[in-house]
């Protein structure tokens, strides 16, 4: 039953927009030069958010100080702050009435247009920095520490721990961290949609919403929607490939204890980078926080409205995100072709989710009004595209646990929903509530399917958000964006509490 669902939702979906789809001489210019953008920023935002992330990496990965931990994890909030939010924030630093653009006209310059390809290229980079940071992490920690003890003892400076060490483990780890965020710089709808200025500045899947919600044009929307997906597969395919970084040979588990840390000079060199990304992340959240808690409490009602239909979305998606996922992972064990539902279950990793939703809207419209279906259709999607994270986290962890626990199960003769009960679940807690937090985190926040299906009445606070925005309506904006901002971080922080709270190992 999960595998005809993700066949539907991903395959189903695609089949519909190439049945519908005209051919290659119905693009116009325009949508080559979406294509050409499209490209072009992912790149340049990827290779921005790996770049800047080596020096942030390294200063973090030498330096032990006070509030390290807490900096490091909220490296991954970006990852579940709603898009809207992010740009609100971004707007409020770099944004023509903004915090630099005031500064420069207090010192006589002029003000820049933060909007088109250097407005995207900069979101992306808030996105991804921290993520690219937190990846080059992993690959640092991954080095022994007797390999530091050895280049010590030989007498390496910081120049010469870099190349013999570091180096090699950059160059593996490089190709994978840039096609991730590449992959991810390509789907993203809201902030083109937000950052791009004008015909110049559009990406594929901003195309695709303007040929269906502006021209009604079924065809070119479908057309555009499979150019998209080849981007995607391409992008997706090399991905999978590209191997991560083999450890660097066997340690003894020791802490870490570097004896490259340079003098006075290098300090001051690796804190000021520290700051620095600080700052970036930060600044733009700490600026969404002071401007919407003045306005929160005077919020129009369609706002309360939207978020109560977010938070069902939200809710909704997890149950099906978590509920198919147990079953898929349970499958891949049981079954002979498990690796073959294991790829089905990642490939969404592939799939754009406004192509997935141009496909429903196809699949849909023959049959009934879709924009009737719209919140079930979102909740769908979204579950959709959280499976592949979820499946990452609780597969590993069921295997752990068949490997652990399964044999004395089986003499136990527990089997069906006692198994589940007893030995599966408890030791699952701690993924679970993790996969849970994210999936809700990311519903919560996502603006996509939705603006194909509803109408007004039928918004998200996402999309309820977006309106706001574009009717200039900037207090209400900043009070939605908290309470977006505010929502998201709790579902993410109750779900995740819970997998941690009496969890097993």
């Amino acid at each position: 039953m999960v595998a005809a669902w993700l066949v539907v939702l991903n395959f189903g979906a695609l089949g519909a927009v190439a049945f519908r789809a005209e051919g290659f001489s119905a693009l116009r210019g325009a949508d080559w030069a979406a294509v050409r953008f499209t490209l072009v920023q992912a790149m340049l935002s990827a290779g921005l958010s790996v770049l800047l992330a080596i020096p942030i990496a390294r200063a973090l990965a030498r330096r032990q100080f006070r509030g390290r931990g807490l900096l490091i994890t909220l490296m991954g909030a970006p990852f579940i702050l709603p898009t809207l939010v992010a740009v609100l924030g971004l707007l409020a630093v770099f944004g023509r009435s903004g915090l630099i653009n005031q500064a420069l006209e207090w010192v006589g310059l002029a003000r820049f247009n933060i909007f088109g390809l250097h407005g995207v290229v900069l979101a992306h980079v808030f996105y991804n920095l921290p993520l690219a940071t937190r990846i080059l992490l992993q690959g640092w920690a991954a080095i022994p520490a007797e390999r530091f003890r050895l280049a010590a003892s030989l007498g390496f400076t910081p120049r010469d721990t870099f190349r013999q060490l570091e180096a090699p483990m950059l160059r593996a780890l490089l190709p994978g961290a840039f096609l991730v965020i590449f992959l991810i710089c390509l789907t993203s709808f809201s902030v083109a949609l937000t950052m791009g200025g004008g015909p110049r500045a559009t990406t594929v899947e901003l195309a695709i919403y303007q040929a269906f919600r502006f021209d009604y044009d079924m065809g070119r929307a479908a057309l555009l929607a499979l150019v998209q997906f080849a981007l995607c597969a391409v992008a997706g395919l090399i991905a999978w490939r590209v191997a991560l970084p083999q450890a660097l040979g066997g340690g003894m588990d020791r802490a870490v204890q570097r004896f490259d840390t340079g003098g006075a000079a290098l300090q001051i060199w690796d804190n000021a980078l520290i700051a620095c990304g600080a700052l970036f992340l930060l600044i733009p959240l700490a600026m969404i926080t002071l401007r919407g808690l003045p306005h929160v409490v005077a919020l129009p009602a369609e706002v309360w409205q939207a978020a109560g239909r977010s938070l069902v979305v939200a809710l909704g998606a997890t149950g099906v995100t978590l509920a198919m996922t147990l079953a898929l992972a349970h499958a891949v064990l049981a079954f002979r072709g498990g690796a073959f539902l294991e790829w089905l279950g990642l490939a969404a990793l592939a799939a754009s989710p406004l192509v997935i939703g141009t496909g429903l809207f196809l699949l849909i419209q023959p049959l009934a009004n879709p924009r009737d279906f719209a919140l079930l259709v979102t909740m769908l999607v979204n579950a959709g595209m959280a499976m592949p994270f979820a499946l990452r986290l609780i597969l590993p962890a069921l295997r752990d646990i068949r490997a652990a626990q399964g044999r004395l199960a089986d003499v136990l003769g527990l089997h069906g929903l006692a198994r589940l009960r007893i030995v599966t679940l408890p030791r699952l807690r701690r993924p679970l509530g993790f996969a849970a937090g994210l999936t809700a985190a990311l519903s919560m926040g996502d603006l996509g399917v939705i603006m194909l299906f509803a109408e007004r009445e039928g918004a998200t606070l996402p999309m309820q958000l977006y309106r706001l925005m574009s009717a200039y309506r900037q207090d209400d904006a900043a009070g939605a964006a908290l309470v977006l901002l505010g929502t998201s971080l709790a579902l993410f922080w109750v779900f995740d509490q819970w997998g941690r709270t009496n969890a097993e190992a």
